[in-house]
C-alpha cells in the first residue's frame, strides 16, 4: 500500500476519532462525573435526575432518547417518577417509538405505587381506549384513586362523572356535590373552578336539605383531614 494512502487513512481515522470525542463532550457537558458515576452504577433516583436532564434540556442539550434510557435503568428498579416519564415517552412518541401498550404498561407500575399523575393519567387511558380496551369502570376506579388522593383536577371530573351519568357510574348528587364542593377548593384552573361551582350548585338544587346538610359536614371533615395549601 503507498506510504500517501497509508498516512491518508490514518488521518482519517484519527479525525473521526477527535470529532466523536467532540461529540461525546458536547453531550455530557453539564453532567458531573460524579453524578454520572453513581448513575452508572446504579442509583434509580441519580437516574431519574439525569434523564430529567435530557427530558429538559438542562445543562446538557435535550436528548429524549438518552432520557429514555435512564428513565428505563431507573424504572426498571421500580422508580415511579421514572415509570411515569417514560410512559409519557411512549405516549407522545418522544425518543422511543409511539406505543401506547406500553405507555399504559409503564403508567400502571407507577399508578399501583400510588404516584397521582399516573392513576389520573391511566384514567384518561382507559376512558379515552388508548393502549387498553375502552373501559370506564376502570377509568373511574383510577380516576377516583387520584381524586381521593387531592387532585383537584380529578376530583372535578369524578364529580361531573357523578353528575352527568356518563362514564359507567349510576347518578348520584350527594357524591357529585362532595367532589365538585371539594374541587372548587383545589388547584383547579379558573375555568374548572367556576365550571365546578355551578354544577355543585345544580347538584345541590337535586338534594333534601336534610342531604345537603350531611354531605356539607363530610366536606368539611375533608378538609379537616387534608387541608388546603396555601
Amino acid at each position: 500500500m503507498p506510504k500517501s494512502r497509508c498516512l491518508a487513512e490514518w488521518f482519517s481515522v484519527v479525525l473521526l476519532i477527535l470529532c466523536m470525542a467532540v461529540a461525546i463532550s458536547a453531550q455530557s457537558k453539564g453532567i458531573d462525573p460524579a453524578l454520572l458515576a453513581k448513575a452508572e452504577a446504579g442509583d434509580a433516583k441519580t437516574q431519574y435526575m439525569l434523564g430529567k436532564m435530557y427530558y429538559n434540556g438542562h445543562g446538557v442539550r435535550r436528548d429524549y432518547a438518552q432520557a429514555a434510557v435512564w428513565f428505563r435503568k431507573a424504572s426498571e428498579q421500580g422508580d415511579p417518577d421514572s415509570q411515569y416519564m417514560l410512559g409519557g415517552l411512549y405516549h407522545y412518541g418522544r425518543g422511543v417509538p409511539q406505543d401506547d401498550t406500553q405507555a399504559v404498561a409503564w403508567f400502571k407500575k407507577a399508578a399501583e405505587q400510588g404516584y397521582v399523575d399516573a392513576e389520573s393519567f391511566l384514567s384518561t387511558c382507559y376512558s379515552a381506549g388508548w393502549g387498553v380496551a375502552q373501559d370506564d369502570v376502570q377509568s373511574v376506579v383510577w380516576l377516583r384513586k387520584a381524586a381521593e388522593q387531592g387532585d383537584a383536577t380529578s376530583q372535578y371530573m369524578l364529580g361531573w362523572a357523578y353528575e352527568a351519568h356518563d362514564v359507567g357510574i349510576p347518578k348520584d348528587y350527594a357524591e357529585a356535590y362532595f367532589w365538585l364542593d371539594v374541587a372548587a377548593s383545589g388547584e383547579v384552573t379558573r375555568k374548572n373552578r367556576k365550571e365546578a361551582l355551578k354544577r355543585r350548585n345544580e347538584a345541590a338544587s337535586h338534594l333534601t336539605p336534610a342531604d345537603l346538610s350531611r354531605v356539607q359536614e363530610r366536606v368539611r371533615k375533608w378538609f379537616e383531614d387534608h387541608p388546603v395549601k396555601p
